[in-house]
């Protein structure tokens, strides 16, 4: 009797064993995938503006020259000891003056990030009369990066699934102004892009901006109107990152962000992290500003300047958490 209810005893311990075992298999994937996607659904990317890089030109009474390559690196620095990141995208002015050479020395410095990196042309960037068009700065920023492959200027791609970022070339090169436009034929390839992704987050890159961070007649978007008129038709989250004017600024109107960022050669010397988490429901985009760590180089900046205020933004404009539901 006792040894039959010592075999029962142990049938029903296997029993249990290979239960539990099962259901912890469930669980540990049931978990997993719910992480792989939270994972999936969160973008988490930076944005540098207006490098300004130059290795041969002297301070100016706004821009410290002289240490942009000191700022660039240390920009990398932080960047890649607090990832990881999904990419780094630079919006524009990588360098001050539109020599190859500077573009191929800026390059070689930003082939150091450790996480992919993508890059949009500023009107330092292009040359009017030179070399360094925009033919050339692409073919050039193709050679120097291996994540790029791009046949024109502006382009798009998808860091992962449900996001889409959509770069823009705002530069004229016809005649000489800051001021930007975004061509005819571009406008028709973003309402296309803006179509196939209107469930998607859409992260828009340009130098100059759609939405001006403060009035200036001489770097403004030309058809900035146009522009928004077209975003007003799609109701998914568009994220705007902006460049040119050197300032810390964040505005939102509807489910558009438009994200101002200042330059790494201006005070503050700064650049941008970006986390964008967005499930069914809700979409929330969290910005932050990041000072650079040489903080004897920025406060020797900051005493160049006046109106500083406006450069450095307001609580809101360096640190935010903004909710676009659904």
């Amino acid at each position: 009797m006792v040894k039959k209810i010592y075999k029962k005893e142990k049938r029903e311990s296997f029993f249990q064993k290979f239960t539990n075992c099962v259901l912890t298999v469930l669980i540990a994937t049931a978990i997993g995938t719910q992480m792989s996607s939270a994972a999936n659904n969160n973008l988490r990317f930076v944005q540098v503006s207006d490098s300004h890089f130059s290795t041969f030109e002297e301070n100016t009474s706004y821009k410290f020259l002289k240490k942009s390559k000191e700022l660039l690196e240390d920009v990398i620095f932080q960047i890649n000891t607090s990832g990881p990141y999904d990419f780094v995208m630079f919006t524009g002015d990588l360098v001050n003056k539109p020599k190859k050479e500077e573009l191929v020395r800026f390059f070689g410095v930003a082939s150091k990030i450790a996480y992919p990196w993508y890059a949009i042309n500023g009107n330092h960037d292009i040359s009017i009369d030179g070399p360094l068009t925009k033919s050339e700065f692409c073919k050039l920023l193709n050679s120097h990066n291996k994540y790029m492959s791009t046949e024109k200027i502006y382009y798009a791609f998808s860091p992962k699934r449900g996001f889409r970022v959509v770069c823009l070339d705002s530069i004229i090169d016809y005649k000489l102004t800051s001021n930007g436009e975004i061509s005819k034929e571009q406008l028709s390839w973003l309402k296309k892009e803006l179509d196939s992704h209107k469930k998607d987050v859409v992260v828009l890159c340009t130098h100059v901006p759609v939405d001006e961070p403060y009035s200036s007649p001489d770097h403004k978007m030309n058809n900035e109107s146009e522009i928004k008129e077209l975003l007003k038709h799609y109701t998914n989250p568009i994220v705007v990152l902006q460049g040119h004017y050197h300032c810390t600024k964040i505005n939102q109107k509807d489910n558009v962000i438009y994200v101002s960022t200042p330059s790494l050669v201006t005070y503050p010397n700064a650049f941008r992290v970006i986390n964008i988490n967005s499930n069914k429901n809700r979409t929330l985009v969290d910005v932050f500003l990041k000072e650079t760590g040489l903080k004897d180089i920025q406060k020797r900046s900051k005493l160049r300047l006046l109106g500083i205020e406006t450069l450095y933004g307001s609580d809101s404009d360096r640190n935010v958490t903004i909710e676009i539901k659904k």
